[in-house]
């Protein structure tokens, strides 16, 4: 199985069988079967389900992704009315929920509860309380934002055109997900978190850090940057859910693909929100 650049998705249930899936190409499919499981005729044995569970079908995938974007959602709006009623609460939830949501990722993570469907859930309830208040602190003047919601609204659209121009290039083949792909995006991923840990080092020090952040040229390549890694770390979240139907896990698993693929929706839109607030304050 390819390892995704999602941490989330490279520690859910190692799949050991056949069966089908219905997120690629049959063309696509048959190849990545082929590359997992040697050559036709051989059949490897699939995840053993209980006699009350069963596989995991996509439907599971859209249903529980859905669920959990929709709890983000409307923590995410309740949020952002609090702060506006109170903007002394911003940083709070802003530090609070970020904190929270990174607690439950590596916990879920490292203790293997990606598939536990209550910190899932909570994970969108912190993220949303983070979401919420970023955003607001993004448009508002007070906090020198350019004013409006109009920027929330351009960064959800812009999100998820994103996501659904990568799910149309997965499912289309016009990108093939290969191991070398998976390791360009992988090593991608960790050289932006480097830098990005470099810049808050560095701006303890300097003002603006490595410029990074502070809405020039260099910041703006930056973001362009994060949200290319982002846009084609679907490709392998696509790919891995795919596997992952394929090797019959059991439906629970479909939270694990919720939570990964709403980990790098909320990258997303953080990103493209910046890149937005960068062009609105020129």
């Amino acid at each position: 199985m390819r390892t995704s650049s999602n941490p989330v998705f490279r520690n859910l249930p190692k799949q050991e069988g056949g069966g089908y899936a219905t997120f690629g190409t049959a063309t696509a499919g048959a190849s990545q079967a082929t590359q997992q499981f040697g050559q036709p005729g051989t059949q490897p044995e699939p995840y053993r389900t209980g006699p009350t569970t069963r596989a995991m079908t996509i439907d599971d995938v859209v249903t529980k992704t859905g669920i959990t974007l929709g709890v983000l959602s409307i923590t995410a709006i309740i949020s952002y009315l609090l702060v506006d009623s109170n903007t002394d609460l911003a940083a709070p939830f802003v530090i609070g929920g970020g904190l929270v949501g990174l607690g439950l990722v590596l916990f879920a993570t490292f203790g293997r509860k990606m598939d536990n469907k209550a910190i899932v859930l909570a994970y969108a309830v912190a993220e949303g309380f983070f979401l919420g208040a970023l955003s607001f602190m993004f448009t508002s003047i007070e906090f020198g934002g350019v004013g409006g919601s109009t920027l929330i609204a351009q960064a959800v659209l812009g999100t998820f055109g994103v996501f659904f121009g990568m799910l149309v290039v997965y499912k289309t083949g016009a990108i093939r997900v290969t191991p070398r792909l998976t390791r360009m995006i992988v090593g991608a991923l960790i050289g932006v978190v480097v830098l990005a840990l470099g810049n808050l080092v560095a701006s303890f020090f300097t003002a603006g850090g490595l410029g990074l952040r502070d809405g020039g040229t260099v910041a703006i390549i930056f973001s362009l940057v994060c949200i290319g890694i982002a846009a084609f770390s679907f490709l392998l979240d696509f790919d891995q859910a795919d596997q992952l139907i394929r090797a019959q896990a059991p439906e629970k698993a479909a939270w694990g693909v919720a939570l990964g693929l709403t980990i790098t929706l909320v990258w997303l839109y953080v990103e493209i929100l910046r890149l937005l607030s960068y062009f609105n304050n020129d």
